[in-house]
């Protein structure tokens, strides 16, 4: 039997027991976890510096080397979200709703787990453990694969998840880390369909296609965050321009960053030279439509293909629109559905931008950075959600799971 079919057993043997465990024992686990992060943060900074040394040596480089670094400010969050995961209600057994037909008979829907989760990921180590503390008060177990860039981070991480739940009256084997790095392992979890409720991809878009095509597990799919701000004819200029510096330079390489700024043609002279020269400064390569160039001359030329570029970068594509009609259209046609963004005074222009713009999160006044789990109150993510079935935007610990239809009666027979 190989490790991911003998791991997969395990954790659906888990996924089990855990369904049935309580608020209490679970939350208990959950904080133990954080303080043992934080108590063997040492041991994770050590890991992770075999892994960056590592990395580093093979030319990773920017971006990913960014996402794969752990201090101690990363730990800190990470071990706030686990707390504040187990500060959450928890939702297992909850009555979502119920009804008694006319023959007597009460029909109930519950909240239920949704058993086991599959997670294939890259780069970042923190989804080790964002994604076993979720799983864990959702009452599902975890298999993680992660890539072989943090394959010592990551052993590190579930190691310490797992020896504190067996230290808590929990089944360690919840928590599964596949430690074979090659590409036929996460071939092979995508297809253990007998043990796998759900899959969840999370890093570039090639991963998640390649887990599109090859997964038989049902896969909730997060695509690549093609996400804009549109500042309006009405928009505070003022306000405009720190939510485009936040969206597009706090941190330029992950899937709520900005990647197209729109602005309408109304207040386009007065704002993007402005903008555009704040974001030069910054560091941010523009690439503009026709009339942005002619306002601000000497950047390049904005191509149909940048349009619908996820940069994960400090690129920026900019276009001059004729109004919120265009700026609609526009990321309706090119956008990918994750997270954008409307600057404006006038509370029509925001109502119509949030119920026509079709993406799982839209955002008023405020940038598209805050589409995350722990800034939605969520604690941590295990992904942000770009389709429509079952879950959309980011994914806490009810998105993760299902229900069940508990029906009771006093003898009831179908007639």
């Amino acid at each position: 039997m190989s490790e991911v079919e003998r791991k997969c057993r395990e954790a659906k043997s888990a996924a089990s027991k855990l369904a049935v465990t309580g608020s209490g024992l679970k939350d208990k686990a959950l904080l133990a976890i954080a303080e043992a992060l934080e108590r063997q943060e040492q041991v994770i900074l050590d890991a992770n510096a075999r892994d960056l040394k590592a990395a580093e040596e093979s030319g990773i480089r920017g971006a990913v080397l960014k996402r794969l670094a752990l201090d101690h400010k990363k730990i800190a969050q990470m071990t706030e979200g686990v707390r504040q995961i187990a500060s959450l209600r928890d939702p297992v057994g909850e009555t979502i709703d119920g009804y008694i037909r006319p023959n007597g008979m009460e029909v109930r829907r519950i909240r239920v787990p949704l058993g086991v989760i599959g997670i294939i990921y890259e780069s970042r180590p923190n989804v080790t453990v964002d994604a076993a503390a979720l799983c864990l008060k959702a009452g599902n177990a975890v298999v993680l694969r992660g890539g072989s860039e943090a394959i010592n981070s990551n052993l590190a991480l579930a190691g310490i998840i797992r020896d504190t739940l067996a230290a808590n009256g929990l089944p360690a084997e919840a928590v599964q880390i596949i430690e074979t790095t090659d590409r036929a392992a996460a071939l092979e979890l995508m297809r253990m369909k007998a043990y796998i409720d759900c899959l969840i991809p999370r890093g570039g878009k090639g991963l998640i296609q390649t887990v599109i095509e090859n997964a038989t597990v049902p896969v909730i799919e997060h695509l690549d965050g093609n996400c804009h701000v549109y500042v309006d004819d009405a928009a505070d200029l003022a306000m405009a321009e720190e939510i485009v510096m936040n969206a597009k330079v706090q941190n330029p390489g992950v899937c709520n960053a900005m990647e197209t700024l729109l602005v309408s043609e109304a207040v386009a002279a007065e704002f993007l030279p402005k903008i555009c020269k704040r974001l030069m400064d910054a560091g941010v390569e523009l690439r503009g439509c026709e009339k942005t160039r002619q306002l601000v001359p000497g950047i390049k030329e904005a191509t149909e293909e940048d349009w619908f570029t996820e940069y994960l970068d400090l690129i920026l594509a900019v276009k001059v629109v004729s109004g919120i009609d265009e700026a609609i259209q526009h990321i309706n046609t090119y956008g990918s559905h994750h997270s954008d963004a409307i600057v404006t005074k006038d509370y029509s222009a925001a109502r119509r931008f949030s119920n026509e713009v079709d993406s799982a999160c839209v955002f008023v006044n405020v940038s598209t950075r805050f589409s995350d789990g722990y800034e939605f109150g969520k604690g941590a993510e295990m992904g942000i959600s770009t389709q429509k079935l079952h879950a959309r935007g980011p994914m806490g610990v009810e998105e993760i799971t299902t229900y069940k239809y508990v029906v009771t009666g006093n003898g009831q027979i179908r007639q």
